[in-house]
């Protein structure tokens, strides 16, 4: 392989992340428009992450090449928005930050869950059924970072951002959180209990991260650590949603709904909301002590 070649050929990708000024050549639009600009190309591209799941299958092979996939386009997407929209370089998207964020927030998220099915376990029970499947636990991988990559740029990166500069940083946290957990009633197990959880422990935590860090890397992190730590590796229901493959084990939780979740999943058990709300809180405090809590109105700092 020639990789001078090679070189050439990604320095366009490289671009869209760098971080130098973006020279101006037209107005920034209204955070408005940017809004319903980029939310409606984010449809577009979970559409196709939705397509691309469906062709990869139970494949662990496919599964890990689709969401890479999923999560590259989706990140250039992005970039290509903001730069294009918003006349500046994708500071949240910072790839000096990438790794360290993204293994900060992913063993933050495989811990919360962590304590929190410990508490369940306590409490409940919790057994397997048949064998240990290392390609489920691929497969689930695959899928997850996609979702994890998704998500976060349209909640975290589009929504709240955009949000932020109309209504400010609390007036952004509680609209993203909202619409967070009521995506999640469009699952087959959904539950008002269960779609609210997951506005508190989901949609306000993962909020708060981006509020206290300004990068998209240490939500990304948390969410995928969070998800794949309960379907990847232990296999048991992901917000209601028991559809999608196994992982390593196949698991099944005993007890009452409100210390295990019931048919939802453990995001809707009270203990996911407890643990979860540490993290929010100490998040909330470091973003005001950064003065990172805007009013509305203010110059976020990602636009410098």
């Amino acid at each position: 392989m020639d990789l001078t070649n090679a070189a050439a050929r990604l320095a366009p990708l490289k671009s869209l992340f760098a971080q130098e000024p973006v020279a101006a050549v037209r107005p920034v639009r209204p955070a408005g428009f940017r809004l319903l600009v980029t939310a409606v190309a984010f449809a577009a591209v979970t559409a196709l992450a939705a397509g691309v799941r469906q062709v990869a299958g139970d494949n662990p092979v496919l599964s890990l090449l689709g969401g890479a996939l999923v999560a590259g386009g989706a990140l250039c997407a992005y970039a290509y928005a903001v730069r294009f929209l918003e006349q500046r370089p994708v500071a949240e998207l910072d790839p000096a930050r990438a790794r360290p964020d993204l293994r900060a927030g992913t063993l933050t998220g495989l811990g919360l869950f962590a304590a929190t099915f410990v508490l369940v376990v306590l409490c409940g029970g919790y057994g397997t059924e048949g064998g240990v499947s290392v390609g489920g636990a691929l497969t689930v991988l695959g899928v997850m970072v996609g979702v994890a990559v998704t998500e976060e740029l349209l909640f975290r990166g589009v929504l709240f951002r955009l949000v932020e500069e109309l209504t400010g940083t609390r007036g952004a946290l509680a609209v993203s959180a909202v619409l967070f957990g009521g995506l999640h009633l469009l699952n087959p197990e959904a539950t008002l209990w269960g779609a609210l959880a997951i506005a508190v422990e989901g949609g306000l935590m993962l909020g708060a991260a981006y509020a206290a860090t300004r990068t998209l890397w240490v939500p990304i992190g948390v969410h995928l650590g969070w998800n794949y730590a309960l379907s990847g590796i232990l296999g048991v229901t992901v917000s209601g949603d028991d559809t999608g493959p196994r992982g390593l084990l196949r698991g099944t939780l005993t007890g009452p709904e409100a210390l295990t979740g019931g048919a939802f999943g453990p995001e809707a058990s009270i203990f996911a909301i407890l643990v979860c709300s540490v993290p929010t809180v100490l998040f909330l405090r470091a973003a005001g002590r950064r003065g990172l809590v805007l009013p509305r109105g203010a110059r976020s700092p990602e636009r410098g």
